[in-house]
């Protein structure tokens, strides 16, 4: 599951704004704001999901964890 660094890292990799990943994610923009300022480990695990797909879908690549760190990169194209 991506954390709330992630997905702000992801959204400003790709210049998407809240609104928008809230529209491509099918997740209402209150929650999208919450996620991102309380974290997603309390957050339905649905609406995470939806997100990740939505930041990928636009060419976000999540690095798991790995000892070094979780992160973001864009996919190559």
């Amino acid at each position: 599951m991506i954390d709330a660094a992630q997905m702000k890292a992801g959204r400003a990799l790709i210049g998407m704004d809240q609104k928008e990943l809230a529209e491509k994610s099918g997740v209402s923009l209150p929650t999208i704001q919450r996620m991102e300022k309380l974290g997603t480990a309390r957050s339905n695990a649905g609406n995470v999901a939806s997100v990740q797909r939505a930041l990928e879908s636009a060419g976000v690549v999540f690095i798991p964890e790995n000892g070094g760190g979780a992160g973001v990169r864009l996919k190559k194209e």
